[in-house]
């Protein structure tokens, strides 16, 4: 069996015009995460980038300034756990199930 570069190059080019088409298809699907039992929502894109905070106006007290941050920080994190599933569940149709990474940027 005679490799062949050519087929090679044309099968990478299409795996990279394959991967833009998904990261382009990821920026418009998203993922929310909450914290505190729905008290912070957080909504994330495919390009791990968060595009919304919701805080419920009960859990909006000057006098635990802390507990909020708390619970942004933990709705966020959680919200780019999921935008991360997201992105590699998509991925694996390109890669045909292998974890490869890409740089979504």
């Amino acid at each position: 069996m005679e490799f062949n570069f050519q087929e090679l190059m044309k099968n990478v080019q299409k795996m990279q015009e394959q991967a833009k088409r998904i990261q382009e298809e990821l920026a418009h699907k998203t993922v929310t995460a909450s914290s505190g039992g729905g008290m912070v929502d957080v909504t994330v894109n495919g390009r791990q980038e968060v595009v919304e905070i919701k805080i419920d106006p009960v859990c909006v007290d000057s006098r635990d300034i802390p507990m909020l941050e708390d619970l942004v920080l933990a709705a966020v994190n959680q919200g780019m756990r999921k935008s991360r599933e997201l992105m590699a569940e998509e991925m694996k149709q390109l890669t045909g199930g292998l974890p490869l990474p890409f740089d979504i940027t």
